[in-house]
């Protein structure tokens, strides 16, 4: 896990924690009033400097600094950025305390509209709002609203939902890349029987933050099986856990993982998912013990830490020791729909140079700046595809930018922390140790309650 996918996966906890803060201590905005919060946007004095405060560290963090270094100079504007892996608590006790950077970068949109409600977030000034409206999508542009007022300007994205396996593996068993989710099962169960082998890998362990993988795959099976608008009412609570559209869900994904003669290949069987560090998987994978596997982009980098089966730094292409492809349809009839994750910056100061480095954050420039220097990804429309650092996440750029290509939020990092990291999390580890679908599901529901 990379700094980046452990603070999307742990954030939710942190986030309720920090709006919770936030709503205590503010009195927060008309709630009658969209644009209340942040008041009118009128500019203060500029002094030359943008603090900029965020949950990226590391080389993450260097590789962000550098991405802006060039335009920060040539503009005469210094930008200080401070990087904190506890941001999402943090950021609730400054807000609290007045102690707000001039910019913040959200990594979950329910984090953002808690501190929305404290009144002291800005909306997109003009500049910043020209460049995401002319390099977003409505979808992206929409989770950086509250109340149909845009505060956060997108800046990074993930893609997740990718299915991993060998190429020349599959040329000598003969089989191809599914279609369909049907196709998919059925792929899992060919491979199972040329080999006398389990066909899928997966690993659930992950802390206090067990199970997320698991919700990623559910996720992934309710967006194309029951579709974006079952998805979205599902993500805001209207559609239950116990409704016939989630149960479907997980009986599919239950096909997979709840079968030993499909899992857990390299460990064991159903029951070892659990043991199992997600992780891990990235070095069965790599040596080829693994044919399938269910996890987002940033197993690549697992991977190439790994050897392959001759003992050597593995390739990841498409005629490498290790590919990708996005978890198919319901219907091959049907566009490409993916989960995923990203970032939002947003502004509590109101001067000319933050409003500048906000607007300079939100452009094509800066996205083609940043994924040259290897690693990430963007959802810009402007950003080129080829200056992605792998064929993956080039794949991955191609696959956001395409206009016929549904997107939607990780589910779980939208829901209340009671369910999408509490209820839900430990819900899909007792479904995996042997519950049943219909207990589990009831007891994630009541996490609502909670």
């Amino acid at each position: 896990m990379n700094s980046r996918m452990q603070r999307w996966r742990l954030a939710p906890a942190a986030m309720v924690a920090a709006g919770s803060l936030l709503l205590a201590g503010c009195g927060g905005p008309d709630p009658n009033d969209p644009n209340a919060s942040g008041g009118a946007n009128q500019s203060q004095p500029s002094d030359g400097v943008v603090d900029i405060y965020g949950p990226i560290t590391g080389t993450e963090a260097t590789l962000l600094e550098e991405s802006w270094a060039e335009w920060s100079e040539k503009n005469d504007i210094k930008i200080r950025y401070t990087g904190d892996k506890n941001f999402e608590s943090q950021l609730g006790i400054r807000v609290q305390g007045g102690d707000t950077p001039d910019l913040a970068i959200y990594p979950q949109p329910g984090l953002l509209q808690a501190t929305v409600s404290s009144g002291k977030v800005q909306k997109l000034p003009e500049g910043a709002q020209q460049e995401v409206s002319a390099n977003w999508s409505e979808d992206w542009q929409a989770y950086g609203q509250v109340d149909g007022v845009q505060y956060g300007a997108p800046l990074m994205a993930s893609v997740k939902g990718y299915i991993w396996y060998s190429p020349s593996n599959f040329e000598k068993w003969g089989v191809e890349v599914p279609k369909t989710w049907d196709e998919m099962e059925q792929l899992g169960k060919t491979i199972a029987e040329k080999t006398g082998k389990p066909s899928w890998c997966a690993g659930f362990a992950s802390g206090e933050a067990s199970g997320w993988p698991g919700t990623d795959w559910i996720e992934d099976a309710v967006l194309r099986q029951a579709g974006p608008e079952v998805y979205d009412k599902w993500v805001n609570g209207e559609v239950k856990f116990t409704d016939a559209e989630i149960a479907a869900a997980f009986d599919s994904v239950g096909n997979i993982l709840l079968d030993d003669t499909l899992v857990n290949a390299g460990y064991g069987g159903v029951k070892s998912i659990n043991a199992t560090a997600f992780g891990d998987i990235g070095a069965k994978v790599a040596d080829g013990s693994c044919p399938l596997t269910h996890q987002a982009s940033f197993l690549e980098g697992f991977i190439l830490d790994s050897t392959n089966a001759d003992g050597k730094k593995p390739t990841v292409a498409p005629d490498g020791d290790v590919w990708a492809f996005v978890t198919p349809p319901a219907s091959a009839d049907d566009a490409a729909a993916v989960t995923g994750g990203g970032e939002f910056v947003a502004a509590f100061s109101t001067d000319e140079d933050t409003a500048k480095v906000q607007q300079f954050l939100a452009s094509a420039e800066w996205a083609n700046n940043r994924v040259k220097l290897g690693g990430v990804i963007s959802a810009n429309s402007g950003l080129d595809p080829a200056n992605a650092s792998s064929d993956l996440l080039r794949s991955a750029v191609e696959l956001l930018q395409n206009p016929e290509t549904t997107f939607r939020f990780d589910g779980s990092d939208l829901m209340p922390k009671s369910v999408g990291s509490d209820s839900f999390w430990k819900g899909i580890v007792d479904w995996v140790d042997g519950d049943s679908t219909e207990s589990v599901l009831k007891t994630i529901q009541a996490g609502y309650d909670s």
